[in-house]
């Protein structure tokens, strides 16, 4: 399984693997190892909602102990890590996904998508993906990104939430 694969799949399902937005903490925790708590959970407790659970470039947001978002992060030009249930065989990964080849890939797999308008705004752009409701958000690299194509949009985040 690719890092592109593993997205366009995220995408069309809303899921990774066995996690989903609904389901409970622990149960996640119970696939992935203990999450990095966000520093609120340490300073408010385990019951302060909205706050991310961290895997390196996975997060899961937290709602009254429930995931009620799944990110995976990415930084254009650089290696970043997953755990090996959210990308088999790989314990790190080139982060550097152009708009082209995800979109591309999107179509090539029947993944409907239309331009996200509340996320699109001047050198960023973002599409949501139908029925999933996975949004992918784009921009020009930051000056520290070591990309190929300077002028070019570069995945940075991919996420799904519940209502």
């Amino acid at each position: 399984m690719t890092l592109i694969n593993t997205l366009v799949d995220f995408a069309r399902t809303g899921r990774i693997g066995p996690l989903i937005c609904g389901m409970p903490l622990a149960e996640a925790e119970d696939l992935l190892g203990p999450g990095r708590p966000h520093p609120a959970h340490v300073l408010k407790g385990p019951d302060i909602d909205g706050y991310p659970y961290s895997w390196n470039g996975l997060r899961l947001v937290v709602t009254q102990r429930t995931v009620s978002g799944i990110w995976i992060d990415l930084r254009p030009g650089s290696t970043v890590k997953l755990p090996p249930l959210v990308l088999l065989d790989s314990e790190s990964f080139e982060a550097t996904v152009p708009r082209e080849e995800l979109i591309t890939a999107l179509d090539a797999a029947g993944c409907r998508h239309e331009v996200d308008p509340v996320l699109t705004m001047g050198e960023q752009s973002s599409v949501i993906t139908q029925p999933a409701e996975v949004r992918a958000v784009f921009s020009l690299p930051g000056r520290d990104d070591r990309v190929p194509h300077r002028d070019r949009q570069y995945l940075n985040v991919m996420h799904k939430h519940t209502a």
